[in-house]
């Protein structure tokens, strides 16, 4: 069984991405695939602190959602762009699962092996597609394989229906494509 883990880069209540990142695990709707939608705001943690972290250890938060990210084969992420890059939070997200909490844990766990696809939508006519290059260099460093077909929806206040669904066809076609190749490069990598 491949297990994909959907998630998006803002907490806000209404935010766009989150719309985009559950439309996603509706999307990949396929034999002997198992998705989860989460939501950051369940996963509150300080910034990234390393004198925090000397002191006290990862946040049980973060300990958690590493946990989620290790029993998962592949990530779509649904990121806001902040100022031509992505979200603040989910940076420290990445970041404090970034790191061991066990004497014996290999370094970046959370990460190796996984596949991810990334997405964004934005208010903005190019939605969010420059936030998509930092984080698609990000992932790369930590060893994650980013699938090179993504999804970039402008206009966002526009973009959805009142059932969260996307207007544009040509844009539910993008996702499903990106959807699919997630789902069909996880379970290549897997099968060895």
């Amino acid at each position: 069984m491949t297990k994909l883990l959907c998630m998006a880069g803002s907490i806000r209540k209404e935010s766009m991405n989150k719309k985009l990142a559950q439309l996603a695990a509706k999307m990949a709707k396929k034999d002997g695939i198992e998705k989860t939608f989460i939501d950051l705001k369940d996963y509150e943690m300080p910034l990234y602190n390393g004198n925090l972290e000397d002191k006290n250890g990862l946040p049980e938060n973060a300990i958690k959602l590493k946990q989620l990210f290790i029993e998962n084969d592949g990530i779509f992420i649904a990121s806001p762009e902040y100022n031509g890059s992505f979200s603040a939070l989910l940076k420290n997200t990445l970041d404090w699962i970034s790191r061991s909490h066990s004497e014996n844990e290999p370094s970046l766990s959370a990460y190796k092996g996984k596949v991810a696809a990334i997405s964004a939508v934005s208010p903005r006519p190019i939605g969010g597609l420059r936030g998509l290059v930092p984080l698609r260099m990000l992932l790369g460093n930590l060893g994650v394989t980013v699938t090179p077909t993504q999804v970039a929806i402008g206009s966002g206040f526009k973009a959805f229906d009142s059932e969260g669904k996307l207007v544009d066809e040509r844009q539910t076609s993008k996702l499903q494509a990106t959807v699919d190749e997630l789902i069909k490069t996880t379970q290549a990598l897997n099968t060895y």
